[in-house]
């Protein structure tokens, strides 16, 4: 993390230096997730197939994945302000694009630059909040930014259904047209507030890194969605695993690792960030998966689909807090598998209970049982890592559970495809998960069964979180006499 400059900006001006990290990092968090409500939408619109619904989604988390980290190392080179606004040139630009683009290839190219701007923009938010606070009053800040990231996060898909249900079918463009205000306030922000931004040449990058990490995810990714569309997945999955083995081993000789693999020595940051992928890869998949059944399935509108996953929102907003309070008096790692086990129950809550195609019965009430777990889990998450990276490592620390966190997402949207696929065959499917047609009973069916397989699996990934949690419990590490 940069250090405090007391010349970055004037004291009375931090509060608007933190107003613009927020928005900017809200941008990115919010477009990961938007496009879960439109993409029936977009699907319909641009006649695209499921595989590609799948890489309108991934596009944009393969550039912000990999190149997340690489983000503050080049803000630390450049200048943290220069490179925050930057990032949001480039998404504003790429906002537009998505917004007018006029096939499912053109916006998927568009989601990848997308994703590049954010991957300058999350982390430059957090660089100018370092700059512009001292370290004994800089806590409370990040503490803002990380609950106002996390709510709309959870918000992102709120937006989309709510802009979505106010207009004609094409009103899907307009969901990435709300980033223009936001991102236009955060640029005039920066520029109104910040005295001096200072560079650093002589700080090196990680090129080799930032590619390997984009190459290997990318081929990963695309190996998944391929098991079921074509062949060369196999080739696919080996070029991926082995780019990425490439990556540790650069990263380990790297003397500027994009991500550094000695904060994975303590035993807290690893438990922390293993539950990390274990519940964002749930609750991603069951964001993207859950507003087609409800939309494309059982031809509910955007609001009802808006309610659906309104109570994560909602819940985090109200609990996360509070139970953040509670984990600094029972451990974070406790809080972590209590709040894991309650995740699990409402992902196998939601597998049976959606067989019942009911929507508050079926839907609403597993959803607030799986928000609250999320609520329990989120604060604490944050705690064991900085705890487990220590003060002077926190910034980084941060920035690779986010990646964390965005790989886990990748993986879901990517790796479910085929489950969904081959789960919907099963149940008598004649067309595809998703497909916006005259719905038959035959459809709705088999989409309903085949969201039941991703639930299910949504709930293993949950309970080996609380496993992983529970295990760091019963065996402690052992501390040096």
């Amino acid at each position: 993390m940069p250090r405090f400059d007391s010349a970055f900006c004037d004291p009375a001006s931090r509060r608007w230096i933190l107003i613009a990290a927020i928005l900017g990092s809200s941008m990115g968090f919010i477009d990961g997730s938007v496009v879960a409500i439109a993409i029936p939408a977009i699907r319909a619109g641009l006649g695209a197939s499921l595989a590609e619904a799948q890489w309108i989604n991934n596009a944009y988390m393969v550039a912000i994945s990999a190149l997340v980290l690489a983000g503050g190392s080049v803000g630390d080179r450049f200048g943290t302000a220069r490179i925050f606004t930057l990032g949001i040139l480039v998404f504003l630009a790429a906002s537009i694009a998505c917004a007018a683009a006029p096939s499912a290839d053109a916006l998927i190219w568009a989601r990848w630059v997308q994703g590049g701007g954010a991957a300058l923009m999350v982390p430059g938010s957090l660089a100018i909040i370092a700059r512009a606070y001292p370290r004994e009053v800089r806590g409370r800040a990040i503490g803002y930014w990380a609950g106002a990231s996390a709510m709309t996060t959870a918000l992102g898909p709120v937006i989309g259904g709510l802009v979505m249900s106010f207009g004609p079918d094409g009103m899907w463009r307009s969901v990435f047209a709300v980033n223009l205000p936001l991102g236009l306030v955060a640029l005039w922000l920066v520029r109104r507030h910040v005295r001096r931004d200072r560079t650093r040449p002589d700080r090196g990058l990680d090129i080799p890194g930032a590619v390997l990490a984009t190459l290997g995810l990318g081929l990963l990714a695309w190996g998944c969605i391929r098991i079921e569309t074509g062949p060369g997945a196999r080739w696919l999955l080996a070029g991926g695993a082995a780019a990425l083995v490439l990556f540790l081993l650069a990263e380990w000789r790297a003397p500027r690792p994009i991500m550094p693999l000695d904060l994975f020595r303590d035993r807290a940051f690893r438990v922390s960030n293993l539950a990390t992928f274990a519940l964002y890869f749930g609750l991603s998949a069951i964001v993207f998966f859950l507003p087609m059944l409800l939309i494309s399935g059982w031809g509910l509108n955007e609001i009802e689909a808006v309610l659906a996953l309104g109570p994560i929102a909602v819940t985090i907003a109200l609990l996360s807090r509070p139970f953040g309070k509670l984990g600094d008096r029972l451990g974070p790692v406790t809080m972590i598998c209590a709040g894991s086990l309650v995740v699990a129950l409402g992902y196998w809550w939601l597998s049976h209970a959606v067989t019942t195609q009911t929507f508050w019965g079926g839907i609403i009430v597993p959803m607030c049982v799986i928000a609250l777990g999320m609520a329990m889990v989120v604060a604490p998450l944050s705690t064991a890592i900085m705890a487990g990276a220590g003060e002077d490592a926190g910034g980084v620390a941060s920035g690779v559970n986010n990646a964390v966190s965005r790989v886990a997402g990748l993986f879901a949207v990517a790796a479910m495809g085929p489950v969904v696929a081959s789960a919907y065959r099963r149940a008598g499917g004649t067309l595809s998960y998703g497909e916006v047609r005259e719905s038959s009973e035959i459809h709705v069916a088999a989409m309903t069964e085949a969201f039941s397989a991703v639930a299910t699996i949504c709930a293993v990934f949950a309970a080996i979180a609380a496993a992983i949690a529970l295990l760091a419990i019963i065996r402690p590490p052992r501390r040096r006499a």
